[in-house]
């Protein structure tokens, strides 16, 4: 999830995986794969930066598992 501006000044979370596509005409227009439009403040380059910032957040905080050659996921 992403913070982010509407153009009115109020505050949007916005869940990353549904971008389809970002336009700038010259607003910052974010197409949703649910059919939504959202006109944020931020630019396109700032956008794709919080989408990778909190994507770095995410495998970070993913947990590690060993896995033996035999696929059973414990230490032989």
């Amino acid at each position: 999830m992403i913070h982010l501006t509407r153009i009115n000044h109020a505050s949007v979370v916005l869940n990353s995986d549904l971008i389809e596509h970002i336009d700038t005409t010259p607003d910052t227009v974010i197409a949703l794969t649910t059919g939504q439009k959202i006109v944020v403040l931020e630019s396109a380059d700032e956008v794709i930066r919080r989408v990778i910032d909190f994507r770095r957040r995410v495998v970070r905080l993913a947990p590690v598992h060993d896995i033996c050659s035999d696929g059973s996921g414990t230490a032989a």
